[in-house]
């Protein structure tokens, strides 16, 4: 079996990782790929906005599965495409992927369907002042967000009104997400929700907790994620059926109603507080990076059964199997970013191991839990083998262990025996989780 994976960042690393431990052994491909995923894989020289490219290359190569990795193939239509040209592909199409491209249908689209999330009002990249007027109103905490694709920092959580006004000013004056102009305002903690549909049936994958802010204790300004953990503590069993019934159920019967069924990964951002329970802050088209460098890892059911049957509808006869314990994965960043930085940094202390196959020596079909990956986003290779920076955020380190601090230590174990200069991470990843779990042992 031939699968293409789409895209170039850790997020594609880890959906090779996963789809290497498939006993169908599938041959895979990613487009444009990184230098981690060419260990583990083909790298195809084709950009991940290249549709016409892509989708030559799955005819030609007679590719059966195609997986997609990144907001900006879907919502150019990339689903719609190979659909139309009788190639099974996970995503969903240009239609339901609005959901992520447009926050202002995304918000409409909740309004209709009885979905809950915040109140809100959006304004015009002209509307500064009306928008500074509301903020003062209504005070932090609050969350300001872009309308349009943002690669995964158009969200921002401000817990002040200094912040929030300058928040403001970025967005709807210096333009710092190009046309993304409308914002959205909510309260409370954070989580992630991933559901892999197939326009009527889904299964849902672990929750997760990312790191957005580039600093300590959430501070600094907002990253593409520095970290992640799963599953997310403030999501419990109970807390999960509401989430199913009031959320994820209504969202796929409301895009069925709409023409649009949404099939491929479903992500949910929630915000969940004591007095309004889980609400919907935003959702997007495709899984998460980093989330999804910690969710694939506690997957133990076949990925290509899982994929295939997301792409052919048949999700209705596939459960999913889920191992216990908790994934961490530390990010670690170039000197500079979120702002402009240097490439081209030797990095040191990665071992061929790094992007081995993760089954076990005896051949068994089971992952060995025990190992770390380190899976890479902003790296590329040297002409003498070695790797060196070519990105903001170069890798990110994952382990999995039996309750999270175990993964936490050894993921920051792996992470201090690999140098280049300037590389900063953070040193608190999880912290929300621990203290759940801290105040937890302590009932």
């Amino acid at each position: 079996m031939k699968v293409l994976v789409v895209g170039s960042g850790g997020r594609e690393h880890a959906f090779a990782d996963y789809l290497q431990r498939s006993r169908h052994h599938p041959q895979i491909y990613v487009a444009p790929g990184n230098a981690g995923t060419e260990q583990i894989a083909t790298n195809v020289p084709i950009a991940a906005d290249d549709i016409d490219g892509l989708l030559n290359f799955a005819k030609s190569e007679d590719i059966d599965l195609t997986v997609v990795g990144p907001e900006v193939p879907l919502t150019l239509g990339i689903v719609d495409r190979f659909r139309a040209n009788g190639s099974a592909i996970v995503g969903p199409t240009k239609a339901a992927a609005q959901l992520e491209g447009s926050k202002a249908f995304s918000k409409s689209f909740m309004n209709r369907h009885g979905i809950p999330t915040a109140a809100y009002r959006t304004f015009k990249s002209g509307d500064y002042d009306l928008a500074a007027a509301y903020v003062t109103e209504h005070g932090a905490p609050i969350v300001i967000k872009a309308s349009g694709l943002a690669a995964g920092k158009g969200a921002v959580v401000c817990s002040d009104l200094k912040s929030a006004l300058s928040t403001l000013e970025a967005m709807m004056r210096d333009h710092a997400f190009g046309a993304a102009g409308d914002e959205s305002f909510m309260e409370g903690e954070e989580a992630s929700i991933f559901a892999l549909c197939d326009g009527t049936n889904y299964v849902l994958l672990p929750s997760a907790q990312d790191h957005k802010r580039v600093g300590e204790n959430d501070t600094g300004p907002n990253t593409g994620g520095m970290g992640a953990y799963a599953p997310a503590p403030v999501i419990d069993d109970s807390l999960l059926e509401v989430i199913r019934h009031d959320i994820i159920e209504p969202t796929l019967a409301g895009m069925v109603g709409e023409g649009a069924p949404y099939t491929g990964f479903l992500y949910v951002g929630l915000m969940i507080s004591d007095s309004h329970g889980p609400r919907v802050v935003e959702y997007n088209c495709r899984m998460g990076d980093p989330e999804t460098q910690v969710v694939l890892p506690l997957v133990e059911t076949d990925a290509v059964e899982l994929f295939s049957a997301c792409a052919t509808g048949r999700l209705a006869n596939t459960g999913i199997a889920c191992r216990d314990g908790a994934a961490a994965t530390v990010v670690l960043a170039s000197e500079g970013y979120p702002g402009s930085y240097p490439k081209g940094r030797r990095i040191d202390g990665l071992v061929a191991d790094d992007a081995a196959s993760s089954m076990e020596a005896a051949g068994h079909d089971r992952p060995d839990w025990d190992r770390t990956y380190v899976y890479h986003a902003g790296t590329r290779r040297r002409e003498d083998g070695s790797y060196e920076t070519s990105g903001g955020r170069v890798l990110a380190v994952t382990a999995v262990g039996r309750d999270l601090q175990s993964a936490l230590s050894k993921a920051y174990a792996r992470v201090s025996s690999i140098h280049f200069d300037g590389a900063h991470y953070r040193r608190d990843i999880g912290f929300r989780g621990l203290a759940r779990a801290e105040a937890s042992s302590d009932a």
